[in-house]
């Protein structure tokens, strides 16, 4: 069997690589569900014990079901690293410092014992809002959405560079406009100015008081509007490049990286198979390689 072929019969790892990181299959959409559910609901429970009301009230039961979704998390944490071939990999990936961001506070919880501990111990239950980052690998269209913005960052780099330049020179013409006078005390705060007013936010704390100033801040007004409009144009154009062109939802099985060509063979990450093989069934005694699988 060739390196690149799929197996007949997958080993466990392959079997539990298909449930924990594939989204087109019986069990992993089932996985994914239970999963996303678990998610939503820790987080709504994380939301909860904040409001110190309900927290007085019902901080025994939220202490219960935040355990209970740490050692879950955990579960899902263990299976991730057993269900790769190089666990190193995910440990090291953004999803994998998520998911040990989601359980970790909770076990250092216990680590740190003592009221004088108990700022440390509150700012490490807020980091478990990191699970809410989770969801980010169910939502629809994540993968194109990220590929179309990778393939506009050259012309979404010229067109901010431009955006810079323009606000630098109208932030240091309105400062030898306006002048200190009017609260333009030097050419960074006209800088400043020029994109709060390009982006159309207006705070309102620095503005013009003369006929000339009011001029060019009309302008950037005006310019504000196409400011917004060019790059989800760029974007949109790539996004729609990119939809012409269908992924996979496969994982590969040595760095979980997704967003592959549906007729991909090999990783384009890390160029391993996308269809691990599979070492042959031990044989029996007798020759019988089946009576050996039982």
């Amino acid at each position: 069997m060739r390196h690149h072929e799929r197996p007949a019969e997958p080993g466990w790892r392959y079997r539990l690589h298909e449930i924990v990181f594939e989204a087109d299959t019986p069990g992993g959409r089932m996985f994914d569900v239970l999963l996303l559910t678990a998610i939503v609901t820790s987080v709504a429970a994380v939301m909860l014990e904040s409001v110190p009301s309900v927290r007085a009230q019902h901080g025994a039961a939220l202490l219960r079901v935040e355990w209970s979704f740490t050692i879950l998390f955990t579960a899902e944490y263990l299976a991730r690293l057993a269900g790769v071939r190089y666990p190193s990999r995910y440990a090291l990936s953004f999803f994998g410092i998520v998911d040990l961001l989601a359980i970790v506070p909770t076990y250092l919880s216990l680590l740190l014992p003592g009221s004088q501990a108990l700022l440390v111990v509150r700012v490490l239950r807020m980091i478990r809002v990191f699970r809410v980052l989770k969801l980010a690998r169910y939502l629809a269209g994540g993968e194109e959405i990220a590929q179309a913005l990778r393939a506009s960052r050259p012309k979404i780099v010229v067109f901010l560079a431009s955006v810079v330049s323009i606000a630098v020179v109208m932030g240091a013409l309105l400062y030898l406009i306006e002048g200190e006078a009017n609260g333009f005390t030097s050419i960074p705060r006209g800088v400043y100015w020029a994109i709060v007013t390009m982006t159309t936010v207006g705070y309102g704390d620095i503005s013009p008081g003369t006929v000339p100033g009011q001029m060019v801040a009309a302008v950037l007004m005006i310019a504000g509007y196409a400011i917004i409009a060019v790059p989800t144009g760029i974007v949109s154009v790539a996004f729609a490049q990119r939809a012409a062109h269908p992924v996979s939802t496969q994982a590969c099985l040595a760095c979980s990286a997704e967003g592959h060509d549906v007729d991909a063979a090999f990783c384009k990450y890390c160029g391993e198979s996308l269809a691990p093989a599979r070492e042959p069934l031990p044989v029996a005694a007798n020759g019988d390689s089946s009576a050996a699988a039982r």
